[in-house]
């Protein structure tokens, strides 16, 4: 068989990886796939946007199955496209993938279901967004300090109260001589201050638990975890005012901030059958101790010994069954790798997003530890027979690394020489997938091979262990051997799931 799988990152080149490794497929490509994916398959410079392109190279050459890895392609309705040219694509239709291409449409549904996730609310404009933040209760005192016309207390209840009192004591016009002073009570506390600005910053600093999304595809950026007023004020602004993300913030959902910890549940199914792979946890924020920006995904690993099997049991019966239930009754059957981002709070599992393909870093970790024929198991979910499919799993666990490029999640530079590559690849239990990776090319020269940096995220270092503390000593042991410049990684992949198992 011949096999296309569609993408460039970490991701496709684990595809690629695996399901070379199956003795009915002869030949991998990747459109447009990276430098790593051009040593596990052939690459093709077709990019994963140009369905007409892919689709006409797919029947020029016989393809036997195509898998889509990047959620864009899908939820612009490539395997529609596919399957109209009578070709065989493994990954949910359009209608389908709108379950991560739009986040008001996951959350609606999931209420119809009754499938376990935080409140929300939606909203369509920055002012009324804005308005339902500064609503928040603050129970604050305002009183004005100095020579003033209001001398009387202001019981202000929330954030927007709070701010206009301010605006009050600080008017020129209420003032009746210099040196008038705002005074916050919170809880017997009391605070001076000497400018309206000094006031409203300690106002919008108030800690707040909100979670703000914008509604469409942002390449794994568009989540905001507010921790004050402030932030989600600068949140809505750069989703809905800045439009950074574009279309995608169209509409925003503001949820509650749900407190526990977070694991990933990656499953195939046919729209019949549901085959849950092992868990894993991905550590999504940029830098150590959960800090910094939201990212694609710094690292990951696998099992998370949090998901033990009874928990498995409850998320397969109360979140996978149902949500596939509700696409089938609303006339959009499943078909392909459904992603569960779960936070495992004290009142159960609840969902944080739902995606429609394989996890970015999870799925390098996760196929690191499948024993079992990958074409196979994705064959059978095109030909609705997942039924007879049984999985087999390494019972090592995985660790995943991720390098980066110096300014990621911002601005990065690209074509940094890659150094070690070979002597990282050696280690045992150890593999190298390709993220952000380009063969150097000269104009005068031609192409060289010479491996470069090309994108954020760069490579996912990933190693198998004993243990996982093993597992994650062989990662970090590879990733100090390879060396770019401006290269950086969280250094604490791993570290929640050792400190719980500690005695």
């Amino acid at each position: 068989m011949k096999v296309l799988v569609i993408g460039k990152g970490g991701r496709e080149h684990a595809l690629c990886w695996k399901l070379k490794q199956s003795p009915r497929v002869r030949t991998v490509y990747c459109a447009p796939g990276n430098a790593g994916t051009a040593l596990d398959a052939h690459n093709i410079s077709l990019e994963a946007g140009d369905t007409r392109a892919l689709t006409q190279f797919a029947k020029r050459e016989g393809v036997h199955l195509t898998v889509v890895g990047p959620e864009e392609p899908l939820t612009n309705g490539i395997v529609d496209a596919f399957q109209r040219e009578g070709l065989r694509a493994f990954g949910p239709r359009r209608d389908a993938a709108e379950l991560e291409g739009s986040k008001v449409f996951a959350k609606e549904l999931m209420r119809q279901a009754g499938i376990p996730t935080a409140d929300y609310r939606i909203f369509h404009s920055a002012p009324d967004a804005e308005h339902y933040v500064l609503s928040r209760e603050v129970s604050l005192v305002v009183r004005s300090k100095g020579r003033s016309t209001l001398r009387h207390t202001l019981l202000c209840r929330t954030a927007s109260e709070t701010l206009e009192a301010i605006d009050r004591i600080m008017d020129p016009r209420e003032q009746l001589g210099p040196g008038v002073q705002v005074e916050i009570e919170e809880r017997g506390q009391r605070r001076i201050f000497s400018t309206a600005a000094e006031a409203r910053d300690y106002v919008l600093g108030r800690p707040l638990g909100m979670v703000i999304k914008a509604d469409g595809l942002a390449a794994g950026k568009g989540v905001s975890v507010c921790d004050n007023l402030r932030q989600a004020l600068e949140a809505i602004d750069q989703i809905m005012v800045r439009r950074i993300f574009g279309k995608a913030g169209d509409r925003l959902i503001i949820e509650e901030r749900l407190d526990g910890q977070e694991a990933s549940i990656l499953a195939l199914t046919d729209g019949r059958t549901i085959v849950p792979l092992e868990s894993s946890q991905d550590h999504k924020r940029a830098f150590d101790h959960d800090e910094g920006p939201n990212t694609g995904g710094m690292g990951a690993y696998s099992p998370a010994p949090i998901v033990t099997p009874e928990l498995m049991d409850q998320v397969e019966r109360e979140i996978l069954v149902p949500v596939v239930h509700a696409l089938k009754r609303a006339r959009r059957p499943f078909r392909g790798a459904l992603y569960a981002g779960l936070m495992l709070t004290n009142q159960g599992p609840k969902v944080l997003e739902f995606n429609v393909r394989l996890g970015d870093p999870e799925c390098q970790a996760v196929l690191m530890r499948l024993k079992s024929d990958l074409f196979e198991a994705l064959d059978a979910v095109v030909d609705e027979r997942l039924d007879t499919v049984t999985l087999e799993w390494d019972p090592r666990p995985a660790v995943t690394v991720v390098m980066a490029s110096e300014g990621y999640p911002g601005h990065y530079e690209r074509a940094r020489v890659i150094n070690n590559l070979e002597e990282a690849e050696r280690m045992p239990g150890v593999k190298v997938f390709h993220a952000g990776t380009a063969l150097r090319t000269d104009p005068a020269l031609g192409r060289d091979d010479r491996i470069v940096t090309d994108g954020g995220r760069v490579l996912d270092v990933t190693a198998l262990g004993d243990t996982l503390a093993d597992a994650k000593a062989r990662a970090y042991e590879a990733v100090r051997a390879i060396r770019f410049a401006g290269a950086w990684y969280r250094r604490d992949i791993g570290n929640r799931a050792l400190r719980a198992a500690r005695p």
